[in-house]
């Protein structure tokens, strides 16, 4: 019995597309729901979607500020699941902000139990937290239910939300705004309200003013922290283009303790600048350079619930005044404040200068009261229509008793009273549903007054509606009204910095002795030759060990020569203090761009550029370049160029020794005149110095003189042996030389370590499991060149050698 087989068919639609165009279309949806949606705020109320939303759900929650306290979550819940479909995480931050005194010229939030602090402490969870609207926010959302904005569907369609709000002050001056879109972003600075007010209505009075007018109402930002602004004049140019920078710095003041020390105390600080973290800066600051900082004595806080107060106590005797100038270089006591007034406006982000921004804000307070005035209107015409009606009733009450008594249900006596008195269906059922109170002599007159009242009032309406100044003027009074209630004075003030000491580094620099170390697993450190020889006669471990010693100053220039041919140039002060058994520092660590596979070659401090540098490579290049052509200002330079596969091996000053010997890792050896070595410049690859076999590559190159000492080499085996340097004749330069370790199966196939000594000493001998051996120098044979050495390390099972140095410190 055959199986049915059955075919299901799909229907594709494959579309074919760059996927550049792919790219630029999809991420240009997303670049403009993230800029129009979620980071940038409206120049109308200043607002961020999530902000207006968070205030928009608090009103339609009634949390005004007479109404008890309800819980966060509830807030963040009511708004996530009606107006924001955004992590519960972002909503509750914003609400956050909009709480903080310290972040809000004016909070919008009424926020009860932890809200955070200036320290960068987190609010508690939104669990146990609860808010309201403050009443600055009423104003922001008054007028709402008069048809002042447009509203638009939420992200379901079930419920409508405001597009703004009718913000009765300009809240995007006053709070400012700071977000990052997708390659735009706005960082508005706070201002004070009075100042905003009284720069809006001036405006609004003198349209065609300059910006200078306005700057004397606007005196510039006005932060909730206070602080100082130093460089006032660069605000005028900030405002006009809308992007600028200005300099913040904390407030302070001097004291002294009863013991004479003197005290820099802080009582303001930068804007956005947490106090803990600005405090531990400077303690780290302090402790990184000390020679500047050393007055410092203490740092401490002492703030508490009456405001800000951290105090810095200095060493009897110190400049006060220096300190502090040092203080704002190099501390967040003086911060740089980047204003980017990025909004957006009419549907689109722009970068606007402050008279647009005003602009703007009249504009939208424009609309906003002609839609409340037209709204008002409608509702004026529509009571005086129905008292019109009311009045004429009362005048005939007689006759409407009459027809009404004698209709024979609602319906027709609505009918009768309108074909009697001339009525509409409106006025008919209003003098229906009037009561029978009405009819005394003193609701009659009150009646009577509420028409007139109302024709005063849709003749007002009707005026604002028909001028422009009149509809000004009703903006005006409202907004001075805002200024007069919610006002306070400025917190932030001006300096002009000229009366700064200025601060010579140079006063506080102390010069002092020290050693820079590289150990053995390629760190460096820097210690006090007093330092050193302590740590000597503690001892120390194998990877701490120093294998390159500099003695200098602190104020030197140390130059590092790596593996890759690269000169790295550093102050000696830069490099972190340290005891001899600590790591120290990677190169890495300390200058930025260096590749974790450099190793440092050498390094030297030069008193003086007289002379040359001899530079050889492990595939066997030798060159040498003059001294001068390294005195440079640049922190990186090429030392020596590289071919591919290639690394330096040696970097030397050039001495008086007339040779230079080298050692291959199968066990060749050359000795040549260092005249045959060419003079290039830094870029320079160089010439063959040795014929390597393939595979093969150098392990040693030195300068040597006829009889200058023993040469010392070692296998993977732990075979060694040391041959007089004389016995190793000069050659010509790039021959393959003469055999200097006959290697085998038994001795080890190639040489891991090879170097020249001129006396006695200690070699470390590391093994691939760890194992670690200390040799005297005399404990290795001496041999001729052509033999296989002698076994002096024992590398069983795989344990081979994997490097031997001489120990630089006995």
């Amino acid at each position: 019995m055959t199986k049915k087989t059955s075919q299901i068919i799909f229907d594709e639609k494959i579309i074919e597309n760059t996927l550049e165009d792919v790219m630029h279309n999809s991420f240009m949806t997303y670049s403009e729901y993230v800029i129009l949606e979620r980071a940038l705020p409206r120049a109308e109320d200043g607002l961020k979607p999530v902000q207006r939303r968070i205030l928009y759900t608090m009103h339609t929650l009634g949390l005004t500020p007479d109404k008890p306290y309800k819980k966060s979550a509830r807030i963040v819940g009511e708004a996530l699941g009606k107006y924001h479909p955004h992590g519960d995480t972002s909503v509750y931050d914003a609400m956050v902000r909009l709480a903080q005194d310290f972040v809000m010229r004016a909070p919008l939030t009424d926020g009860h139990g932890n809200f955070g602090s200036m320290d960068g402490d987190s609010a508690a969870a939104m669990r146990y937290t609860e808010a309201r609207m403050s009443p600055l926010a009423l104003e922001l959302l008054r007028d709402l239910d008069k048809d002042t904005v447009p509203f638009r569907p939420n992200f379901d369609d079930s419920e409508m939300e405001p597009d703004m709000l009718p913000a009765r002050y300009p809240n995007l001056l006053v709070n400012g705004a700071s977000g990052i879109a997708v390659g735009l972003a706005t960082n508005i600075p706070p201002h004070n309200l009075g100042e905003v007010i009284g720069g809006v209505v001036y405006r609004m009075e003198h349209p065609d003013c300059a910006l200078a007018d306005v700057l004397r109402h606007i005196k510039g930002p006005d932060f909730p922290t206070g602080g100082l602004i130093v460089n006032p004049d660069a605000l005028a140019e900030a405002y006009r283009t809308g992007k600028g920078k200005i300099y913040v710095r904390a407030r302070t003041h001097f004291e002294k303790t009863p013991g004479g020390k003197p005290l820099i105390v802080i009582t303001e600080v930068p804007y956005e600048t947490k106090k803990s973290a600005m405090l531990e800066k400077i303690l780290a600051v302090s402790e990184q350079k000390k020679e500047l900082f050393s007055g410092i004595d203490d740092i401490r806080d002492e703030s508490d619930r009456e405001g800000v107060r951290a105090v810095i106590e200095l060493k009897k005797g110190v400049d006060a005044q220096k300190i502090l100038g040092l203080l704002f270089k190099y501390t967040d006591l003086q911060i740089t404040f980047g204003i980017n007034m990025m909004v957006i406006a009419k549907g689109a982000p722009v970068q606007a200068g402050l008279l647009e921004l005003i602009d703007y804000y009249i504009e939208h307070q424009k609309n906003v009261v002609t839609r409340r005035t037209r709204f008002d209107l409608e509702k004026a015409e529509k009571r005086e229509h129905i008292l019109a009606g009311l009045i004429v009733a009362v005048a005939n009450i007689d006759l409407v008793v009459k027809i009404i008594r004698g209709s024979a249900d609602t319906k027709e006596a609505r009918t009768n009273l309108m074909k009697r008195f001339d009525l509409t269906g409106v006025q008919a059922q209003a003098i229906l549903d009037m009561r029978l109170a009405r009819l005394t002599s003193l609701e009659i007159y009150t009646l009577k007054q509420e028409y007139a009242d109302i024709q005063k009032l849709i003749a007002e309406l009707q005026s604002i509606l028909a001028s422009e100044q009149k509809l000004l003027g009703v903006i005006r009074t409202e907004m001075l009204e805002i200024k007069q209630k919610y006002a306070d004075p400025r917190r932030t003030h001006f300096v002009d910095g000229q009366d700064d000491v200025e601060v010579d580094e140079s006063e506080f620099k102390v010069v002092e002795e020290c050693a820079v170390i590289l150990c053995n697993q390629n760190h460096l450190k820097r210690m006090s030759p007093r330092a050193l020889q302590k740590g000597l006669e503690a001892g120390i471990d194998e990877k701490n060990e120093p294998r390159i010693l500099v003695t200098t100053n602190t104020d030197a220039k140390l130059s590092v020569f790596t593996s890759k041919g690269n000169l790295y140039i550093m102050p000696v002060a830069q490099i972190a203090e340290a005891r001899l058994k600590d790591a120290g520092k990677a190169l890495p660590a300390m200058i930025a761009g260096v590749d974790k596979q450099e190793r440092i070659v050498n390094m030297f401090v030069f008193d003086n550029y007289d002379g040359n540098l001899l530079f050889a490579t492990k595939n066997g290049l030798v060159k040498q370049v003059k001294l001068a052509e390294f005195d440079v200002r640049k922190s990186k330079i090429l030392a020596c160029g590289l071919k591919d596969g290639d690394e330096i091996l040696l970097v030397d000053k050039v001495t008086e020794d007339p040779n230079v010997l080298f050692i291959s890792k199968k066990g060749m050896a050359i000795n040549i005149r260092r005249e045959e070595i060419s003079t290039m410049g830094r870029s320079g690859k160089g010439v063959g110095a040795m014929k390597l076999a393939r595979g093969d590559e150098l392990v040693l190159a030195c300068q040597v003189a006829p009889a200058g000492g023993m040469v010392y080499c070692m296998t993977e085996k732990g075979y060694a042996k040391a041959t007089s340097i004389a016995e190793y004749d000069v050659q010509g330069r790039n021959g393959k030389g003469l055999k200097t370790f006959v290697l085998g199966e038994q001795t080890g196939e190639s040489l891991v370590g090879a170097f020249v000594l001129t006396r006695p000493g200690l070699l470390t001998v590391k093994q691939t499991m760890g194992d670690i051996t200390m040799l005297k120098t005399d404990d290795i044979p001496g041999l001729p060149r052509y033999s296989k050495g002698e076994q002096v390390v024992l590398a069983l099972m795989g344990n081979d050698v994997q490097s031997v140095m001489p120990r630089i410190f006995e």
